[in-house]
């Protein structure tokens, strides 16, 4: 039996779950702004706290970082409202857990029964309190995608090296810039070094510098990038790439953090968090002698895996828009229903670098405000247009909900039924995929 606090201004919601929480045994506070809440904080005795993004005044944020100031009671944060920005910060600030309304009983209480056990066993101390970051590079409605975001939350404070792996265009390097902005060495340089540019006699220099005369052309000292991150992160793209001479230099300031400068012979300590990403199938490499063994299971503390835009179907859109947003300012561009359909049925090769720069075209070459399917020019053969009864002419929002009836559908009957597969396959949680059949009555 716990006391648990919840924060919401949705009476409506906010007696439904408490509810649920009498009903195993629990306490049950209730207040529906931020002030009150960290009040009953303040004066009563909380075991865990249930709070809601958006709350009048200020919001589930903002409590996240004045309750870690009052007590290390942990906080589930929920809303409806979920992104890539309130995602990770609401896990880079504490909370316990980022879930997406409506939530699942089963969801709900497996959630508050694995922070009560925490609150029994703490790891440790909070993190510091610091004021919000802009997130809104990093969007996406997928779950596979907000798994991510969670992680990126959860490891932003950790000095512990962050290996990003996925295909080339999917956003290694804006998940790397989320890590350091959300980091408490924010304000620390970010320096990107991407490998595969660099030709392999160089890249010693390039990485920890070198003195002058240290060989034909050293005229002057080189700093090196090391050196230039020192007080922030470093982050090392394409790390598949490096030769195997240099890995070998990395693995030792990966557990030294030391640098020698070529050249040099006094070794100078680096203060750096080392992001590193690849395409690359790595453990293929490792069994080809391409890498080495012991920098692979060394670079392995914080994996994060970017699925591919083909297999979050649903972001295509939403990144397509938030493209033209970028692009358009106050009067960003719309796509046409025929060039919605030609984005849903692309195959999507290079990923979300390949949607970008495919609208970043479309907003050039259209001259109106609608962006229609000459002004997309996708150079590869798009898959064809799946034979679905959709009113493409229909609102997006009407046109999307039948698509995902559909891929639900199809997943579905892929699995013989099987709602675990097919969650999967559509890259969805199975709260997810319950929710989504209750809504398309496909129960």
């Amino acid at each position: 039996m716990a006391r648990i606090l919840i924060v919401d201004d949705d009476a409506a919601f906010r007696d439904s779950l408490a509810e649920v929480l009498q009903d195993l045994g629990h306490t049950v506070l209730q207040t529906e702004t931020t002030e009150a809440g960290l009040h009953r904080l303040r004066t009563e005795d909380v075991d865990a706290a249930i709070v809601d993004l958006r709350l009048p005044g200020e919001d589930g944020l903002v409590f996240l970082r004045r309750a870690a100031r009052i007590s290390q009671v942990p906080c589930i944060m929920l809303t409806a409202y979920a992104s890539g920005g309130n995602t990770i910060e609401a896990m880079s600030l504490g909370a316990f857990d980022h879930l997406t309304k409506p939530v699942t009983r089963v969801a709900l209480v497996e959630t508050l029964e694995q922070a009560l056990r925490q609150a029994a066993h703490p790891p440790g101390a909070s993190p510091a309190a610091r004021e919000p970051v802009d997130g809104t590079e990093l969007v996406s409605s997928s779950e596979a995608m907000r798994q991510v975001f969670k992680r990126i939350g959860l490891a932003a404070n950790s000095d512990a090296t962050a290996l990003i792996l996925g295909e080339t265009g999917t956003g290694k390097e804006l998940v790397a810039r989320a890590l350091h902005r959300n980091s408490g060495r924010a304000t620390g340089p970010f320096v990107a070094v991407n490998c595969a540019a660099i030709p392999a006699e160089l890249m010693e220099s390039e990485l920890f510098g070198h003195v002058k005369g240290a060989f034909t052309g050293a005229v002057n000292e080189r700093t090196g990038r090391f050196r230039e991150a020192n007080g922030g992160t470093l982050f090392l793209d394409e790390i598949g790439d490096m030769p195997l001479p240099t890995q070998a230099k990395i693995l030792r300031v990966l557990q030294e953090r030391e640098i020698t400068p070529v050249g040099a012979n006094r070794v100078q300590s680096v203060d750096v968090r080392i992001v590193v990403a690849t395409h690359r199938d790595l453990p293929a490499a490792v069994k080809e002698g391409r890498f080495r063994e012991d920098l692979w299971y060394r670079l392995q503390v914080v994996p994060l895996w970017l699925p591919p835009l083909r297999e979050r179907l649903g972001d295509v859109l939403l990144l397509a828009e938030h493209f033209l947003r970028l692009l358009g300012g106050d009067s960003p561009k719309r796509l046409s229903a025929a060039a919605a359909r030609l984005l849903l049925a692309h195959t999507w090769p290079g990923n979300v670098r390949e949607l970008r720069n495919a609208m970043e075209r479309a907003a050039i070459l259209s001259h109106g405000p609608v962006i229609d399917v000459e002004h997309i020019g996708l150079q590869t053969s798009a898959a064809p247009t799946p034979d679905l009864d959709i009113d493409w002419e229909a609102p997006m929002a009407q046109a999307v909900a039948h698509l995902e009836r559909e891929m639900i559908m199809r997943a579905l009957a892929a699995t013989a039924g099987n709602r675990a597969e097919a969650a999967r396959r559509l890259g969805l949680s199975r709260q997810q995929l319950y929710r989504k059949l209750a809504e398309f009555d496909l129960g």
